[in-house]
């Protein structure tokens, strides 16, 4: 089992990295002759546009994960692996902090959840379907707890296919503009969708399932809502530009790490808090303050670029 494999990248205060060593699986042969192959690309996955691509593609990957500042010791809740299985895998889980109340560590379930889904990546059952790939590791999987969580597995032909459940996200961004994004699933306000070791908790079935076509210089970034309650979608999209994945990812966390604790800070967060009708302080609203601030979080990216294999 990986699960110590998975946690050994979660234990400093940032990590960051390109390709990490640990988190491959990798059944091709790099000296192979690629045949040609025809990719479509898509500002939209129901919007189908060809174009020819000499060979196939795959996933350049950069990595970066902040955990919340009163979790540093034990690495946060959050859990993560990317594989160059195939075009590339990514997956993303963020655990329920909740459970902590309940004397039961809320890191256990992601991190086995995500180590059950490292092992069943090349299964045959799965057959590059994110969704079935949810399904066997989160029946494989037995620590208490729960988690939102988001697949991503990319075809050499370009075709991606994400399953989400909760509120972990993708966004595709393609000559500076976001082109796809996953919404959240929420049962209400902060509270996600979101699997489970109890019963009440959602399955695979409940998993929100999209396609996106896409191309050679596209940039995928995933992340687990540390990311996308605090970075909007247009300070994504400059953030990556003209940076190496690596690079990239790390500057998306350090800059979703420092809204995060400003309470100045306009966040889509305070947005989202504001339009549910949730309100600032008597004081502030005395002040004529609005609420505002980032929300405090672990923090984990994934930037991947698509690159001719």
């Amino acid at each position: 089992m990986a699960i110590s494999i998975l946690r050994a990248v979660m234990v400093s205060n940032s990590h960051c990295q390109s390709q990490p060593l640990i988190h491959y699986i990798s059944s091709i042969d790099e000296n192979a002759k690629r045949r040609k192959r025809v990719v479509f690309s898509s500002s939209h996955s129901s919007e189908l546009n060809p174009v020819i691509r000499s060979s196939e593609v795959s996933f350049s990957f950069g990595t970066c994960l902040i955990p919340h500042p009163k979790k540093v010791e034990k690495g946060g809740e959050d859990a993560f692996f990317v594989s160059n299985y195939n075009g590339g895998v990514i997956a993303v889980a963020d655990g329920v902090s909740g459970w902590a109340e309940e004397d039961v560590d809320p890191s256990l379930f992601p991190r086995e959840l995500m180590a059950n889904a490292y092992n069943f990546v090349q299964d045959e059952e799965v057959n590059n379907d994110p969704q079935i790939l949810i399904r066997k590791a989160h029946v494989a999987t037995f620590s208490t707890g729960s988690a939102a969580v988001i697949v991503a597995m990319l075809e050499k032909n370009g075709n991606l296919k994400i399953a989400n459940v909760g509120d972990c996200g993708l966004r595709v961004i393609r000559n500076g503009q976001v082109i796809f994004s996953t919404s959240p699933q929420e049962h209400y306000f902060d509270c996600p969708y979101q699997l489970s070791s109890e019963r009440v908790g959602q399955t695979y079935l409940d998993a929100m399932v999209s396609n996106v076509e896409l191309m050679e210089g596209d940039t995928i970034v995933m992340g687990s809502d540390g990311l996308f309650d605090n970075v909007f979608d247009h300070e994504i999209a400059l953030t990556v530009a003209n940076k190496e994945v690596s690079e990239a990812a790390k500057a998306l966390a350090n800059l979703a790490n420092g809204h995060s604790m400003d309470s100045n800070f306009d966040s889509p967060y305070s947005l989202e808090a504001r339009a549910k009708g949730f309100e600032a302080p008597w004081w502030k609203k005395v002040l004529g303050m609005k609420l505002t601030g980032g929300k405090l979080d672990d923090i984990t990216v994934v930037v991947g670029q698509v690159v001719n294999s």
